[in-house]
């Protein structure tokens, strides 16, 4: 199952998705207050199950309507996704992967434990504790 942690950063609120293994499988952008955030982590959970994928690693790949995962190519060689809502805005992204086929077990890995992710208030997770390679505050 898995869990989502709201985080407090900088300037405002982010939520994590970990999955049963604790391992982070999503991060969303920083949000004014925590109650927006807790609002975007329900919008996640509501649009993973019936968002598409659209593969943009493909040549003349085929446009899918919102919500959506989108894999993109990073500038470093990498993959990475976003989960876009309704209105086509990013509220859910991942880490970089090495290739498309660990893009497609990270999106899996959110289609299984984001709907039925639980808050938890963690004590271990300390204000203002860094999540290393997985830290994506200062994405929007």
């Amino acid at each position: 199952m898995g869990i989502f942690i709201i985080d407090e950063v900088g300037n405002g609120f982010r939520f994590l998705l970990m999955a049963g293994n604790g391992r982070i499988i999503g991060t969303s952008g920083v949000y004014n207050n925590k109650v927006a955030a807790m609002v975007g982590m329900e919008m996640v959970k509501k649009v993973i199950g019936v968002a598409g994928v659209e593969d943009e690693t493909i040549p003349e790949f085929k446009a899918v309507a919102n919500p959506k995962f989108v894999i993109k190519p990073d500038a470093d060689g990498k993959v990475s996704w976003n989960l876009q809502s309704f209105d086509g805005q990013a509220i859910l992204s991942s880490q970089s992967y090495l290739g498309i086929k660990n893009a497609k077990k990270g999106i899996l890995s959110v289609q299984k434990n984001g709907p039925v992710g639980t808050l938890e208030d963690l004590p271990f997770l300390a204000k203002g504790k860094s999540f290393g390679k997985h830290d994506r505050s200062s994405k929007a």
